[in-house]
């Protein structure tokens, strides 16, 4: 990106749409707090946002607790939308989007994995161990992890097909907006 463009709309990364009312209550995820660093880093780097500007919205980025908490750090660097219609998401945006989002299945099911079996061994060795039951808890959650693995073509496949949908939704809308339907 050359200095002065502005950052691409980063609005459909988020879990959800930050800008609206009734998302910005929800929690903000790491993956959303790393939007936010991704477009400041880039406005840094752009010459857009001072150091102490850079530092002072990083930091408020990494203590954000809500969706809500996000847009205001970001707002003047991005537009609210895209430019031009055809400009939604290139092929290749959309599949980083599917491939992101298979990697946060993956990490999802290793660290839902990694909580259940530390919480169950803790729960039995604090109660006098026994029959090992955590066993039981442990294998049935950390199943999910080579159906993620094994399925990675599938699962990027269908994130793919439902970000087309969701893109096609809203070049249909934009059209609509503007009069060319």
């Amino acid at each position: 990106m050359s200095a002065g463009t502005p950052s691409p709309v980063p609005w459909g990364q988020f879990t959800a749409d930050p800008r609206r009312p009734e998302s910005a209550p929800l929690r903000a995820s790491d993956r959303d707090r790393d939007v936010v660093l991704g477009v400041l880093g880039e406005a840094y780097a752009d010459g857009r946002l001072t150091k102490e500007e850079y530092d002072e919205r990083s930091d408020q980025a990494a203590a954000a607790r809500t969706l809500g908490d996000l847009p205001a750090l970001i707002r003047d660097l991005v537009p609210d939308r895209p430019a031009t219609a055809h400009a939604l998401a290139t092929p290749e945006q959309l599949d980083a989007q599917a491939v992101d989002r298979w990697r946060h299945q993956r990490r999802e099911a290793v660290n839902g994995a990694i909580v259940v079996a530390v919480i169950c061994w803790t729960i039995w060795a604090l109660t006098g161990a026994g029959f090992p039951w955590p066993l039981f808890p442990t294998l049935f959650v950390a199943v999910r992890i080579p159906q993620v693995l094994t399925q990675r073509q599938e699962i990027v496949a269908r994130e793919r097909a439902r970000l087309e949908r969701k893109h096609q939704k809203e070049l249909d809308a934009e059209r609509r907006r503007r009069g060319r339907w």
